[in-house]
């Protein structure tokens, strides 16, 4: 008797994409996104066309190594401010998250928010959930390579000019026009300008949702900043369990409140279930939250069957009260005491900081040595930096030593955001001073009434 063939079977690696139509969502918290879109879109497209002191307001100049934020001028010594800058924004996203959940993803992210602006083009040209859904079915014809075509030129256009807005914070937008006009820009310009754009095209147009799902890394981690008082869209499954369909005779039933119309499905942007519980695809934009109340309305029953709340809230039946006040436990407020601190001292070193840099850098060629009429001589580098919008004098001063003195040029002029390797030349008395290293003190000083002076320390030495 023959042995029966094996049995063949095809395993999986990958489970190939199965595309989502989201539904479009109306009602507060999609008036929410849609304020945070314009918000974000006017700053981002705005702000690098906005002038200030005869300048670009935001400008990010890698060549010149500054960075000009409105009246605030950044130099590389600066390097602080960003690495504050970056811990600010860190404690922001603990706090936000701590109390809100995926606060950000839902209606700030830059890619919920291109997301939103390529879906209402595709709505616009293409039509409805259900309209979207007939046309990718149907055969290609003149009408489906019309609208699609005309969707992808939309979107195509604002990628570019989303990639153009992004490289006119580094190279001054208006000089950037014109070398667009004529073709003149350079290799790393149109690098940058093509690989934004098809990223903005390529995210917010196709991956969309597996952005979220697969590449965001907050998605992964989210989960340990969460507790069972962190407000996150949920599915209040005692109010709504079991779930059926509506009929006159539904209050015999013992049917919940919920329909099972799928609406919440098919609004959600990632396609999925939120009545299944939290999951880490769900990336908190409540938009089924608007959807299932616009269907209590129609059905008579009280919104917020699915709504913002806490697992706290959903097992011992909480009030809004009692969840505001549970809002204020202890990482809450440690998060928030960390994040006003290094936000005061932020923005207190940031205004305070004086407009005027000093370093002070010694010939090492010559250690010290004796120049006419028996006196020691060091020389120096000093770089100044103006980081004033306006120019300025200065006068250098040194001291520390019996008789120290410069010997040459005392005054120095530098432009608006200026800097200058100044040499001097550093003299004191035979005598004076002790053999080999010295203290000494350079200063610098406005001399047209700014009043701003710097002070730097330094080294004289005097040949044993």
């Amino acid at each position: 008797m023959s042995e029966a063939a094996p049995k063949v079977s095809v395993i999986k690696m990958y489970a190939a994409r199965e595309e989502i139509y989201p539904r479009e969502a109306k009602g507060l918290y999609a008036n929410w996104r849609w304020v945070c879109v314009w918000l974000t879109q006017l700053v981002f497209y705005g702000f690098p066309w906005l002038s200030w002191n005869g300048r670009q307001a935001v400008l990010f100049d890698l060549g010149a190594r500054k960075f000009y934020i409105f009246g605030v001028v950044l130099w590389p010594q600066d390097f602080i401010y960003l690495a504050l800058l970056l811990i600010i924004c860190a404690y922001a996203l603990f706090l936000f998250t701590a109390v809100a959940g995926r606060l950000w993803c839902g209606f700030s992210c830059p890619q919920t928010v291109y997301t939103e602006i390529f879906m209402w083009v595709e709505r616009k040209i293409e039509g409805t959930r259900s309209a979207r859904m007939r046309l990718d079915k149907q055969p290609w014809t003149a009408e489906k390579v019309a609208k699609k075509s005309a969707k992808h030129l939309v979107w195509g256009v604002i990628a570019l000019w989303t990639g153009f807005t992004f490289v006119g914070y580094f190279t001054p937008i208006h000089e950037l026009v014109g070398e667009v006009k004529t073709l003149g820009m350079g290799p790393w310009e149109w690098f940058w300008i093509l690989f934004y754009g098809f990223a903005t095209y390529g995210n917010a147009g196709w991956m969309r949702e597996q952005v979220c799902k697969y590449m965001c890394p907050y998605a992964r981690f989210q989960s340990s900043m969460f507790d069972k008082d962190t407000l996150t869209v949920t599915y209040d499954k005692e109010r709504g369990d079991p779930r059926g369909a509506r009929s006159k005779s539904a209050a015999k039933s013992n049917l919940g409140d919920c329909i099972d119309c799928s609406m919440c499905v098919q609004v959600c942007p990632t396609g999925i279930d939120i009545r299944d519980g939290l999951q880490y695809d769900c990336i908190g934009c409540a938009a089924c939250v608007d959807a299932c109340d616009s269907v209590m309305d129609k059905v008579g029953s009280p919104r917020g069957l699915i709504r913002y709340t806490t697992e706290n809230a959903l097992k011992n039946h909480l009030t809004p009260q009692q969840i505001r006040r549970r809002a204020m436990r202890p990482r809450v407020l440690i998060y928030t005491a960390i994040l006003v601190l290094i936000v005061a001292g932020f923005l207190g070193s940031l205004l305070t900081r004086t407009p005027l840099k000093l370093d002070v850098i010694r010939d090492r060629g010559a250690m010290g040595r004796e120049v006419e009429d028996g006196m020691i001589e060091n020389v120096y580098r000093l770089q100044i930096m103006n980081t004033d919008e306006f120019p300025h004098k200065y006068k250098i001063k040194v001291s520390g030593i019996e008789s120290i003195a410069l010997a040459g040029a005392e005054e120095v002029e530098l432009p608006a955001t200026g800097s200058r390797a100044v040499p001097v030349r550093v003299r004191i008395s035979h005598g004076k001073g002790q053999p080999g290293s010295n203290k000494i003190m350079f200063e610098v000083e406005s001399t047209d009434g700014s009043d701003v002076e710097v002070k730097e320390k330094a080294v004289f030495f005097v040949p044993r």
